[in-house]
C-alpha cells in the first residue's frame, strides 16, 4: 500500500478507474471487474458525477452495500463537469456532493476532485465550499484533476491564507507517451508540496496495452480509434522497449507501462479501467512490479 501525501489514505498502487461502470460493462460486468480487483487486494476506486450519466456512482453504491466493503474501500468521486454542474460555485459543490454521496450509498466521500479548474469562480468561493463538506464530515480530503501549475498554486495559497483544507492530491493525464502537460512545472510544484499524482489515460487510451499495432486489428473499443493515433514512430519505439521489459519480467506490456508512472516521482497510483476481469488480470501485475533503472531509463528515453 502507498499513502496518498500527508492523509491517512493508503491505498493499493492500482486506482481502478469506474468510468467504463455503466457505459462499456453493464452491472454485471462491472460487479465482476470490482470483484475481481479487491480479490486482488485492490481497494482504490475513482469515478465522477459525469460517468456514464451518474449510472456509474450508482453501480459502484450498489456493489458497496452488496458487498459490504464500505470500511475497507478509498472511493474518490469528482465534480465540475456534469451537465448542469460545469463549475466550481459553491451552490454546485454543495448540491454535486450531496447528490453523489446519495448515489454511492456512503455517509462521506474519501477524496474529492474537482474535476477541471472553474476560471470563472473565484478560488476563495470554491476552497471555502470544500473546507465546509470536510467540516461537516462528509468529504475527508479534497484533490484536483487538470488543473496547471499556476492555478493549482494559486488554490494552495489560498488554502494557506485562510485556513481551508488544501488539495492533496492532483489527478493529470499523464502517460509513457503524454507527458508535457504534466513533466516540468506542474510535476516539479507536486514534488514539492507534497501533492499525491494519480495519472489518468495511464494507458494512453489503451495503446499501451500494446494490443494496437501497425496493421493489426482495429480494436473493439470506443476508444480504440483514438488508441491508434498513437501508432506513429514514437509510439512504436515505445511498444519495442515495452515488449522488451515485459518478456524480461514475464509479464504484460500493460502492467510496465503502469510501473513506469508508478516509479515516476510522486505517483501515488495510476488510474486505468477494466471492462472485464480478463483485461483486469493484465493490469495487476503493476503492484508487484518493479523495474530497473536502465529499464526505466530505456522506456523514458523511447518514448521521449
Amino acid at each position: 500500500m502507498t499513502r496518498i501525501a500527508d492523509t491517512q489514505l493508503d491505498v493499493f498502487p492500482l486506482c481502478l478507474g469506474g468510468n467504463v461502470f455503466g457505459w462499456t460493462a453493464d452491472e454485471e460486468a462491472s460487479f465482476a471487474v470490482l470483484d475481481a480487483y479487491t480479490r486482488a487486494g485492490g481497494d482504490f476506486i475513482d469515478t465522477a458525477d459525469l460517468y456514464a450519466g451518474t449510472e456509474s456512482e450508482r453501480i459502484i453504491g450498489r456493489w458497496l452495500a452488496r458487498r459490504g466493503r464500505r470500511d475497507d474501500i478509498v472511493i474518490a468521486t469528482k465534480v465540475g463537469m456534469a451537465p448542469g454542474l460545469k463549475n466550481l460555485t459553491a451552490e454546485t459543490i454543495r448540491s454535486a456532493a450531496d447528490a453523489s454521496l446519495e448515489r454511492l450509498g456512503v455517509d462521506h466521500i474519501d477524496l474529492y476532485y474537482a474535476h477541471r479548474d472553474d476560471p470563472n469562480t473565484p478560488v476563495e468561493e470554491t476552497l471555502a465550499a470544500f473546507d465546509a463538506l470536510v467540516r461537516a464530515g462528509k468529504v475527508r480530503y479534497i484533490a484536483a484533476s487538470n488543473f496547471d501549475a499556476p492555478r493549482l498554486t494559486q488554490a494552495l495559497k489560498v488554502s494557506e491564507r485562510e485556513g481551508f483544507a488544501r488539495y492533496v492530491a492532483l489527478q493529470p493525464h499523464y502517460n509513457l507517451v503524454d507527458r508535457g502537460a504534466f513533466e516540468g512545472d506542474l510535476s516539479e510544484l507536486c514534488e514539492r508540496e507534497n501533492i499525491g499524482v494519480m495519472p489518468y489515460f495511464g494507458l494512453a487510451k489503451g495503446f499501451l496495452t500494446g494490443k494496437y499495432r501497425p496493421g493489426g486489428p482495429e480494436g473493439d473499443s470506443p476508444r480504440s480509434p483514438r488508441a491508434r493515433e498513437y501508432l506513429n514512430d514514437r509510439g512504436i519505439a515505445a511498444l519495442g522497449v515495452l515488449d522488451e521489459v515485459a518478456a524480461a519480467h514475464e509479464t504484460t506490456v500493460a502492467a510496465v507501462a503502469l510501473a513506469w508512472l508508478v516509479a515516476q516521482p510522486s505517483v501515488v497510483a495510476p488510474i486505468a479501467s477494466a471492462r472485464t476481469p480478463g483485461q483486469l488480470a493484465d493490469l495487476l501485475p503493476v503492484a508487484e512490479l518493479r523495474l530497473t533503472a536502465d529499464e526505466l531509463d530505456r522506456l523514458t528515453r523511447a518514448a521521449a
